[in-house]
């Protein structure tokens, strides 16, 4: 498989991904590319058809693959990419994050995985020896070691990849959509993080490079019981926010479907403040992206040169 975290959380290397990227949801597809060096990203979505996505770790993600290859095509055509490699930005509940502790962690990759493979492997519903796996080491210190892990079935991420490919693209780096939307705002300072799809809440806490929560909680179609879920999941996080940091969280960084605006009226807290985590840009839009938010894309571009 291709690199799932690319070795880059909430900061990239120079270079160290495509001068291209699209997120794929339910929603459809937002293709973003980097014209030249030095000059900001275009932007195109193409909508999809209710149904064509069900993401998920358990069934078949790509319900209609023909209709999302086409939305691929179509949005990373009118954006031009540079190369056919494109960063693949994926729903966060079509896999799993979790962060681990370790004693310590062989340093070469090949040993590591297969232990990070064992630690998993009574934490997921699916094959593990199979799945992609990626990791990240956020903090190292004398005799401890946290650890960052992805994990996506194999089966789910040969469906994003296959679609790419029949788009006429090649999948570099795949990413989930909100530990891609973390890049997208390069900050040492502690955020609390909020990323909405049509299915899920996934809140975060970072603090500088650690990464002090991430809760992915799947919503219900019921309006009022899934305004009451949103709610719960933000009072969650802003209460292990004020306990792991000793302060109450004021802002909270969006990303996702709906905007700022709309998300802070529905969580209702006087005392929390909340911003788009990548504002959305009309400037460089070949088509408007409306109120699907940029900051995936946007992240999974940070620190192409």
């Amino acid at each position: 498989m291709k690199d799932l975290l690319n070795k880059a959380k909430f900061a990239t290397q120079p270079g160290g991904r495509p001068p291209a990227a699209i997120e794929v949801a339910p929603e459809g597809v937002l293709a973003a590319a980097l014209p030249a060096r030095g000059q900001p990203p275009v932007y195109a979505f193409e909508p999809l058809p209710p149904g064509a996505i069900v993401p998920g770790i358990a069934e078949a993600n790509l319900r209609a693959p023909d209709v999302v290859a086409a939305a691929i095509r179509t949005a990373l055509g009118k954006v031009s990419p540079r190369t056919r490699s494109v960063t693949v930005v994926v729903p966060d509940t079509s896999l799993r994050v979790f962060v681990l502790d370790f004693e310590s962690l062989p340093p070469k990759p090949a040993e590591a995985l297969p232990v990070l493979r064992f630690r998993l492997r009574k934490m997921v519903p699916f094959d593990v020896e199979h799945a992609g796996l990626s990791y990240q080491v956020l903090v190292e210190k004398k005799g401890e070691l946290k650890v960052l892990a992805a994990v996506i079935p194999g089966p789910v991420l040969q469906e994003y990849e296959t679609a790419v490919r029949a788009a006429g693209h090649e999948p570099g780096a795949v990413l989930p959509s909100t530990l891609a939307a973390l890049a997208s705002r390069d900050s040492m300072e502690a955020m609390l993080t909020a990323n909405l799809s049509a299915s899920a809440l996934t809140t975060s806490i970072t603090n500088g490079q650690d990464l002090l929560l991430y809760r992915t909680l799947d919503l219900p179609a019921n309006e009022s019981a899934r305004l009451q879920e949103l709610q719960r999941g933000i009072a969650v996080a802003a209460a292990y926010f004020e306990d792991k940091l000793q302060i109450k969280p004021r802002q909270v960084f969006f990303a996702g479907t709906g905007g700022a605006q709309e998300f802070g009226r529905s969580i209702g807290d006087p005392e929390l403040t909340v911003t788009d985590l990548a504002p959305i840009a009309e400037a460089g839009a070949a088509t408007s992206p409306g109120q699907f938010g940029i900051a995936g894309v946007a992240g999974a571009l940070a620190g192409v040169s």
